[in-house]
């Protein structure tokens, strides 16, 4: 999943950033209004970290020219600032939760685990690819009633995966949702990644679910028994 933190306090969005990586999140970073409402309306994001007190325009009014626009995108608005009404100026705007600072990370991320619950309860259900089930609220993979424990980057690629079932899924796209945007790495992190997914559901139950198709990326399908 792919997070936007806008906040101009730069250590503090470099920290929640390197926090939510490592929880297996994609994260990219604006430290003004203008650039995040940008990046909002240029790319899709599951969620959207806010700060209210922004250089060049504030959080709110970022927040009601999403909404304005039609983009539904959850947003989590942050401030310095302390008081019902502020509160209340910012949910009105069409933000769906509101932090003051200070705060603690592990109360950050259990908002935004929530918020992203709320949304993949509305929307988007459990991914069923024959007997693998992939839960993004719970992040949980089964297959044929075995829980599979993956890190939370080898969930991340094949939650985008089995998002586009059947389909053919460029490396280039998973590097483009799983990792961040400015993400200059070895390419080959995806095969990495891949492998080890391979590793982990389908050799232990016999599957072939993850295909490559040579010169455009893997497709996930319910493929049966691997090839003897």
């Amino acid at each position: 999943m792919r997070l936007l933190i806008v906040e101009d306090e730069r250590r503090l969005a470099t920290a929640l950033a390197r926090g939510l990586r490592a929880e297996g999140f994609a994260v990219d970073l604006a430290h003004d209004g203008v650039t995040g409402l940008h990046q909002a309306g240029e790319r899709d994001y599951d969620l959207i970290v806010l700060d209210i007190m922004l250089p060049g325009l504030n959080g709110y009014r970022v927040c009601d020219r999403l909404r304005a626009a039609g983009d539904d995108t959850p947003i989590l608005m942050l401030t310095a600032k302390d008081g019902e009404y502020d509160e209340a100026e910012g949910l009105d705007t069409g933000a769906d939760d509101y932090l003051t600072k200070p705060f603690s990370y592990v109360v950050l991320l259990a908002r935004i685990r929530a918020l992203l619950r709320r949304r993949t309860r509305a929307g988007t259900r459990l991914l069923r690819v024959g007997d693998l089930t992939v839960d993004p609220a719970a992040r949980r993979v089964d297959r044929a009633g075995t829980e599979i424990t993956l890190t939370a980057r080898e969930f991340a690629v094949l939650e985008h995966l089995a998002l586009h079932a059947g389909q053919v899924v460029s490396k280039g796209d998973v590097l483009d949702h799983v990792w961040d945007f400015a993400y200059d790495g070895d390419p080959h992190v995806v095969e990495v990644h891949v492998s080890a997914l391979r590793r982990k559901i389908d050799v232990p139950f016999g599957r072939r679910s993850i295909v490559t198709v040579r010169g455009a990326g893997y497709r996930l399908g319910p493929d049966g028994h691997r090839d003897a």
